[in-house]
């Protein structure tokens, strides 16, 4: 049978799997967060581009995100689908979920990418590029040509978690990282050498990402456990439906998280208007460029939580199939104790070397209003991120356990009610510092939802069966 190479899956043990599928994912995840990273990076450290090329890409990132929204809803849905299919001995739907999987993606990026050319002015100005003149022009030249790659991107990012779940860990994560290293060499020569500026970064990104793709195309050509054939291409409503079913959680995730960030850039460009030092002209683009510095820390981080988590979703819906809920139970538990402790080392250096992490972004060339405002966002924007780690640890988990329900309402709660809710309450109160102070308090409130589902969680897994549908 097709399945009893991944039998290893109900066997060995615990910690060694972990290691084996979640190392790999976090350097699959990491890598892919290196290409908005570098970008900026060297953005930053170019004296023609700057806080101004800063505060472009800040405003740009949102609009890949929304990509990935969609390209992991379809790949971490059909890696749990496939997952579980392979554990209850099912490979032909494992196969069918595969061939929707590609076709769905490929038709998505398309869309996508010809909905951001038509309406690039009015989203532009949705995430808040209107700051001052000088970032709007450095966000459209930044923006257009990050579209053209949109259908590439998401293709590699939705194929990673089906390779993942074919029992090749090692080749998502480098093909994701063949990808980053085009992206890094090709920065600085396209910045620095040639002088071209965003539109350079920019080209710099897509290439790595078609080189992503290539490699995606090349794996699926020669899987090892599931291997599609041409009929498994052809569209199925139920296959499409229980695959995009199980991933709708990572969708709302990380669509979600674009409202936060929608409402965050808008809040920041207001209230910055209303500050007696960012409201003058040179200075206005400092907070969004400081912020979308924060949230790439933020994005490394959350990286290589989720890419522990995500890394387990085979191990999860394996052993959920086969119904070995201790299994289950155990590694939910290391899980949530190897989250906490990743939140715990970057509050540490986030709290206490805040300094060493603007330089990284240009500090140098910039005023010290930019320094002393990007201090204050690292320790009051990151200060509960302990809690960040766990509550995303529990949400991927959820979903791999089948729990779509549960996991998308946590994550709903957290980004839509919590994180867009506070992102406009508290500067009304607070001023531009209430931006800073809505991230944490979303955490925490966030956290204890979260605790309640951990414990019911655990309660389930004891029992006589554990239901994986809801």
């Amino acid at each position: 049978m097709e399945n009893t190479a991944n039998s290893f899956l109900g066997e060995e043990r615990i910690g060694r799997l972990m290691k084996k599928y979640a190392l790999p994912c976090i350097v699959s995840l990491l890598v892919g967060a290196l290409y908005n990273i570098v970008d900026q990076i060297f953005i930053a450290n170019a004296s023609y581009l700057g806080s101004y090329g800063n505060a472009a890409n800040t405003v740009v990132f949102p609009l890949t995100v929304i990509a990935l929204a969609v390209a992991v809803m379809i790949g971490d849905g059909a890696c749990a689908f496939i997952s579980i299919n392979l554990g209850k001995n099912s490979p032909e739907k494992a196969r069918k979920s595969v061939g929707n999987s590609v076709v769905i993606v490929i038709i998505g990026g398309l869309v996508l990418c010809a909905v951001y050319l038509i309406f690039s002015n009015q989203i532009i100005s949705m995430f808040g590029g209107t700051v001052n003149e000088e970032t709007y022009r450095l966000s459209r030249e930044y923006f257009f040509y990050i579209t053209i790659g949109i259908p590439f991107y998401m293709f590699g990012q939705a194929l990673n978690p089906i390779i993942r779940a074919d029992g090749s860990p090692k080749f998502a994560m480098a093909s994701t990282l063949a990808g980053a290293v085009v992206n890094i060499i090709l920065d600085p020569l396209f910045i620095f050498a040639f002088k071209w500026g965003m539109m350079g970064a920019a080209v710099a990104t897509v290439l790595g990402q078609i080189v992503t793709a290539a490699l995606a195309v090349r794996y699926i050509v020669h899987m090892k456990l599931v291997k599609p054939r041409a009929e498994d291409f052809k569209l199925s409503a139920e296959i499409c439906r229980k695959t995009l079913a199980l991933g709708i959680t990572s969708f709302l995730s990380q669509i979600s998280l674009v409202a936060a960030m929608a409402a965050i850039n808008n809040m920041i460009r207001k209230y910055g208007a209303l500050d007696n030092i960012f409201g003058q002209e040179q200075y206005a683009q400092i907070p969004m460029a400081v912020v979308g510095i924060v949230m790439k820390f933020f994005q490394i981080v959350i990286s290589i939580v989720v890419g522990m988590a995500a890394g387990c979703i085979p191990i999860v819906g394996f052993n959920m199939g086969a119904e070995k809920r201790n299994r289950v139970k155990e590694l939910f538990t290391k899980l949530l104790a190897a989250e906490a402790i990743v939140g715990a080392i970057a509050l540490v250096i986030a709290e206490f070397f805040p300094h060493g992490l603007i330089n990284i972004f240009g500090a140098a060339n910039e005023s010290a209003y930019y320094t002393d405002f990007a201090v204050r966002a690292f320790r009051v924007y990151l200060c509960m991120i302990i809690f960040a780690c766990v509550n995303k640890a529990c949400f991927i988990f959820l979903q791999a356990m089948g729990k779509a329900l549960s996991s998308t309402l946590l994550s709903m709660i957290r980004e839509i009610v919590f994180g867009v809710g506070f992102a406009l309450i508290l500067p009304k109160f607070f001023g531009l510092d209430g931006v800073l102070y809505s991230m944490p308090a979303s955490d925490i409130l966030t956290f204890l939802i979260a605790v309640c589902l951990i414990a019911r969680t655990y309660r389930e897994l004891g029992e006589a069966r554990v239901v994986i549908r809801e």
